[in-house]
This record gives C-alpha cells, sequence and structure tokens, in this order.
C-alpha cells in the first residue's frame, strides 16, 4: 500500500482491520447537553452526513434548532472502530462524518439538507477547500427509505441551482446507511467531539459556499 493515493477509495480487502473495542467519548454533548448515544426519543430521527472535515460540519448541526444531538465520527468504510490517525490514511474507507439526531416535528429534512448543501461544496470529489482524501468525500447516509428518497431529490433540486449559476456536478454519495461500507458509524475520539466549542478558535472551513438550496 506504499505510494496509496488518497483520493482513490479502497476496497473492502485493503482496509485496516481495526478492533473490536470502541472509542470511549464523554456521556454528553458539550453544547446542548445530550446524549451523544441512543436510545433517543420516541419519534426522532437520525441522518448521517459527511461535507469535509466534521468539525465545522458538526457545528452547523448543534446549532440548528429541532436538532437534539450531534456526534462526530468515521462511516462508509470497513475499518472497525478506527482511529482518526488510521482514518487519515485513506486505508479505512470512512469519511468524517456527523450523526445528526432530530426531531422532525421541530426541523424539517428538507432544512437539514439545505444546510448540508449549503455548508460545503459538494462538486470536489474527495476533497474540500486544502482537505483531500476519501475521508473528507461528500456523503449523505439516509437511515430511512423516506430520508434516501428526499436525499436524491435535494441532490437533483441543488444541481439544478448549481448548473443555473454555472457551478459543477455534485459528486456526493447518497446512500442507505445501512449500505455504506459495513454499515457502522464509528465515534470518534472524544477529544473531536464538539471541538469548536472546546476550541473556539480551531480550524473551520465550512459556511455558505456557491449557491442557494432554496
Amino acid at each position: 500500500m506504499l505510494g496509496l493515493d488518497k483520493t482513490t477509495m479502497i476496497t473492502q480487502d485493503q482496509a485496516l482491520p481495526g478492533r473490536e473495542i470502541a472509542m470511549q467519548i464523554a456521556e454528553r454533548h458539550v453544547v446542548l447537553g445530550t446524549p451523544l448515544k441512543g436510545p433517543w426519543p420516541e419519534g426522532h430521527e437520525v441522518l448521517y452526513v459527511a461535507m469535509g472535515c466534521f468539525w465545522g460540519a458538526e457545528r452547523i448541526f448543534w446549532q440548528t434548532p429541532g436538532v437534539y444531538s450531534t456526534a462526530v465520527g468515521y462511516m462508509g468504510g470497513w475499518t472497525r472502530n478506527p482511529t482518526y490517525q488510521e482514518t487519515c490514511t485513506a486505508r479505512t474507507g470512512h469519511t468524517e462524518t456527523v450523526q445528526v439526531v432530530y426531531d422532525p416535528a421541530a426541523v424539517s429534512l428538507d432544512d437539514l439538507l439545505a444546510a448540508f448543501w449549503e455548508n460545503h461544496d459538494p462538486t470536489t470529489p474527495n476533497r474540500q477547500g486544502g482537505d483531500i482524501g476519501t475521508q473528507y468525500r461528500s456523503a449523505i447516509f439516509a437511515t430511512t427509505e423516506a430520508q434516501l428518497a428526499a436525499a436524491q431529490e435535494s441532490r437533483e433540486t441543488y444541481q439544478s441551482r448549481l448548473a443555473e449559476r454555472g457551478f459543477g456536478v455534485i459528486s456526493t454519495q447518497i446512500a442507505a446507511a445501512r449500505e455504506a461500507g459495513d454499515g457502522e458509524f464509528y465515534y470518534a475520539e472524544d477529544y473531536h467531539q464538539g471541538y469548536l466549542h472546546k476550541n473556539p478558535g480551531g480550524y473551520c472551513n465550512h459556511g455558505f459556499c456557491q449557491v442557494s438550496y432554496a
């Protein structure tokens, strides 16, 4: 695997083996005060989104009214319970992902998808700005059929908006969560959880990008 191109997705047989022991993290969200792990309140849903470095992406969603909890982790690959260092080698297959737990009665899925599309560049495969590699690929991992259909429809909507303004083609991976790599979301190390609250001056390359979704 020497000389691995980090922008080329590995296959399952190339993935690092990982480990059975899950990452130890705090019980509560550092900002919201809600649990970082389920079970979730009745009626709440979970959506997984990847839009580059998960630090800034997570903050967008914990600041969104109607979002109950957020957490960052690794998804879409095959290495069990990977470390950040392993994910950075592009040999786990994962992308940096935000777990968004929300109350559909308080925030619409369309509003969450709008925040996703507008706050990163979905037209740059396996990179966001200077962050390059498959761990930075854009993705939506749906946990329900309704979410999956809405995500696919939103991609068409936003692609039309981009085309009207002369921008490129969306490369975002959209899949059912159970079919993304091994189907698991692995929590990242505790210091990554709520990172920009713990480190207000920390790195963030997210914000309004290019074109409005609405």
